[in-house]
């Protein structure tokens, strides 16, 4: 298996290390990491301040190379009535997105006993691995420390593990 980052817009590289490492470690695939590209055209909603996420999915599920693709971006991403989303991806599609914009640890409600680089790194990963997961057909889980538990803020992604439960890995096995 092979997944595909697709940094957008201006995407450190230590974000792009981050997501690929929880991507190996998680799902032993194969990660590459595609040529950065600009923001999609028509992706900004000057009404919102913010860029449609699905914008960002149909890029990396177009330009990709890989059997997932994960798109990768600094910007503000929002879907329908949702103020923001961390990511979004299709169940069992072949393409998602993750937003680093709101991951950020300046006075976010999350953990604060822990370096700042590292609670951001956690994150990245965690956002990624959680995306992906979606691509392969997992939904959201109950259990509050599996990476596929809905996370609608910092402090909730905080306290979940980068790793599936039992249960969600059972259903990709």
């Amino acid at each position: 298996m092979l997944v595909d980052v697709v940094p957008v817009g201006d995407v450190p590289a230590r974000v792009k290390r981050e997501a690929s490492a929880g991507l190996r470690a998680v799902y032993d695939c194969d990660v590459t990491v595609h040529e950065p590209q600009p923001i999609p055209d028509g992706a900004f909603d000057a009404n919102r301040n913010q860029y449609r996420a699905e914008d960002f999915i149909e890029l990396a599920s177009r330009i990709g190379s890989g059997e997932k693709n994960i798109a990768v971006t600094p910007k503000d991403l929002f879907y329908r009535k949702r103020n923001y989303v961390f990511g979004l991806a299709y169940l069992d599609g072949n393409g998602s997105v993750v937003s680093t914009y709101r991951l950020q640890t300046s006075s976010d409600g999350g953990f604060s006993e822990r370096n700042s680089e590292d609670i951001f790194d956690d994150r990245v990963r965690k956002e990624i691995v959680h995306e992906i997961g979606h691509t392969f057909g997992l939904e959201h889980c109950d259990n509050k420390r599996c990476v596929m538990n809905f996370s609608p803020t910092v402090r909730e992604v905080d306290m979940k593990e980068q790793n599936l439960c039992g249960t969600c890995q059972r259903q990709i096995l």
